[in-house]
């Protein structure tokens, strides 16, 4: 058996082109301030349909696969970007949420649901608490996300 029957093909697959260029774009976004961050994300989910479950599960695992510092323990913000840069890229929008943990270990924290449910997470949606959302609603522009610039996605 040959290597190139064993290796996967450097852009092939889950860790194709269009995925890497979205976690790129994340460490890049990683560093914006808060209100930025929410307002270039807000703008990129416009148009998006909402992600489901199952597709923004499936980004999750193309992401932390593909990126070790996205799979770490203080890659939460990175990786949650990543994995809603990589639904948009497919037409989709998870809820992107910033926040604290309101459990121990208390800090900030970033992640991602979809069909109202954390996607890829240990902690349970009760031991998170989301201080800015962006999300999409269909049919509502200026609400979290949709149509005005007045910087949505906010958390209710």
């Amino acid at each position: 058996m040959t290597t190139e029957m064993t290796m996967p093909r450097r852009g092939a697959g889950p860790g194709g082109l269009r995925l890497r260029t979205a976690i790129a774009a994340a460490f890049v976004l990683a560093r914006f301030k808060p209100g930025r961050l929410r307002r270039v994300l807000t703008r990129l989910s416009r148009g998006a349909n909402p992600a489901t479950y199952d597709e923004t599960l499936e980004a999750y695992e193309a992401v932390t696969a593909t990126s070790r510092r996205c799979a770490g323990r203080y890659g939460c913000l990175p990786r949650s970007v990543a994995i809603a840069l990589a639904c948009r890229m497919s037409g989709s929008w998870p809820d992107w949420c910033a926040g604290v943990r309101t459990a121990p270990p208390f800090s900030p924290h970033a992640w991602v649901e979809a069909g109202g449910r954390t996607v890829g997470e240990q902690a349970e949606a009760a031991d998170l608490r989301p201080l800015m959302v962006v999300t999409v609603r269909e049919g509502v522009p200026g609400e979290r996300g949709g149509g005005n610039d007045d910087g949505g996605g906010q958390a209710p």
